[in-house]
């Protein structure tokens, strides 16, 4: 039970770092897989093969470089954020094992694809606002941080899933509790003129 349960986190944490990069995540879960770090299911063995790997780390390079591009990286958002989704949907499904099929794609869907598709949502306002309030100068920095963040994110996923489950827990707070302020704003305050206007009414 408690593989199973590492293998949940392992998962869902580098499906969360697809939604800063879609193929770097899952080049390094195929090379954790390849180096005996982690244990994929039967059915996504192959992504640790030597085929596998190449065209995953010829498609993170190319990923990479196209984000630096501009204008080509909001380009790629517009398509990023479903591809994230279902890239995290299988990264998280491969790491699940020992459970029957319908609750692995659920927690896949659910967990996995939830997250990669929170996080890239995130990332793609952010560098729609870089680009409005600087032209697209700032992208490249937004495009480093992203970057770090799928990197940094996979190797804890892989190395200590229970701690990157905890960093992205506050994460997610964070962001929920930014969005909402940016939804509903926050109530003007009453100032001491305020409350010297004599009432209306009867």
């Amino acid at each position: 039970m408690m593989d199973t349960v590492i293998g949940i986190l392992v998962g869902i944490g580098v499906a969360a770092a697809c939604g800063f990069r879609i193929f770097v995540p899952l080049l390094a879960l195929g090379a954790a897989s390849r180096a005996e770090l982690v244990s994929l299911s039967p059915q996504f063995a192959a992504l640790g093969s030597t085929p596998a790997l190449a065209a995953l780390g010829t498609a993170a390079v190319v990923e990479v470089g196209a984000y630096y591009l501009p204008w080509i990286d909001n380009l790629l958002d517009t398509v990023a954020t479903p591809t994230a989704v279902i890239a995290g949907t299988l990264a998280s499904a491969a790491t699940i094992v020992d459970l029957p099929p319908v609750v692995t794609w659920g927690i896949a869907l659910i967990g996995g694809g939830g997250a990669a598709g929170l996080l890239q949502g995130a990332t793609s306002l952010l560098r729609l606002k870089s680009t409005a309030t600087t032209g697209g100068v700032a992208n490249p920095v937004v495009a480093t941080a992203e970057l770090v963040g799928a990197t940094v994110t996979s190797a804890l996923a892989i190395l200590v899933p229970v701690a990157c489950a905890v960093l992205l827990v506050a994460a997610w707070t964070w962001m929920l509790r930014r969005t909402r302020r940016l939804g509903f704003g926050r109530q003007p305050r009453r100032t001491a003129t305020d409350s010297r206007l004599p009432e209306t009414g009867q």
